[in-house]
């Protein structure tokens, strides 16, 4: 079974979209986790109206200590061996669930599988696809301009178990909880590249993630985790993602100059 988990506060908005497109994927092999942080808009009495015509859709409702803990909370009630995040302004493709759930069969444990992920933008233009085809923690690490990670839970799936090897997410991270549990996960997991379009990313005014990028501060927290990783590396492979960087610098200054000339 794939367990989804919702963390969401006051998310009135999105929610009924988030609930249905979980309902739309007609997989019978899923259950779906609100975890609702003391909501005190419409958010909760949407999803308790769902929850009572579909069995598959359980919820808590209660305060909490960020989206972390929230996403702590649901795996905890998760069911399920698979678990997959769904962002409540985000979506998946058709019939992705049942798609993973295929893929996940023959998985030694623990896995995690990573797909591509649609970006869009508050007007509904898409701005990228992501990519993250190289999945080692040197490649990750080597920063966003050279190596793309993963940008959205919605296209990665893994299985629970690997949270008993590598720990919950960290409940002391409010933003870059999802990075740093990509840099843990790819140490431990049988991971796994497939070059098809799972997610669907919103990038939406005034949500703490874009207002934390149009500060700057997202890219420094990036920066600090990647900082953080590679220190605890084996030297040789510290030195390996220095010496990586340093060949992207000399290719990309090399590269102007060709353009300048």
């Amino acid at each position: 079974m794939i367990s989804i988990i919702t963390p969401v506060r006051n998310g009135e908005k999105h929610i009924e979209t988030c609930v249905q497109n979980v309902i739309e994927q007609d997989c019978p092999t899923i259950e779906h986790i609100v975890v609702d942080g003391g909501s005190d808009d419409g958010t909760i009495e949407i999803v308790k109206i769902y929850a009572a015509k579909h069995n598959h859709l359980r919820y808590i409702s209660e305060n909490d200590n960020g989206q972390s803990n929230a996403m702590n909370k649901g795996i905890a009630m998760a069911r399920g061996d698979i678990i997959g995040i769904l962002n409540v302004d985000d979506f998946y493709e058709p019939d992705t669930l049942c798609r993973i759930e295929y893929l996940f069969r023959n998985k030694k444990k623990p896995a995690m599988i990573v797909g591509n992920c649609n970006v869009w933008d508050d007007s509904g233009s898409l701005l990228y696809v992501n990519r993250p085809e190289r999945l080692r923690i040197e490649d990750l690490l080597l920063g966003w301009r050279v190596n793309p990670h993963p940008v959205n839970p919605t296209a990665y799936f893994y299985h629970k178990d690997l949270h008993k090897i590598i720990g919950p997410y960290d409940e002391d991270e409010h933003f870059a909880m999802d990075l740093d549990f990509i840099f843990r996960a790819v140490q431990k997991a049988h991971t796994t590249y497939f070059n098809e379009v799972w997610g669907n990313y919103r990038l939406i005014e005034g949500t703490k993630t874009v207002s934390d990028q149009k500060k700057g501060e997202s890219a420094l927290r990036a920066q600090r985790l990647r900082g953080k990783y590679q220190r605890q590396l084996p030297v040789f492979k510290q030195a390996n993602v220095f010496l990586m960087k340093l060949k992207h610098d000399i290719f990309h200054k090399l590269n102007r100059l060709r353009i300048h000339k």
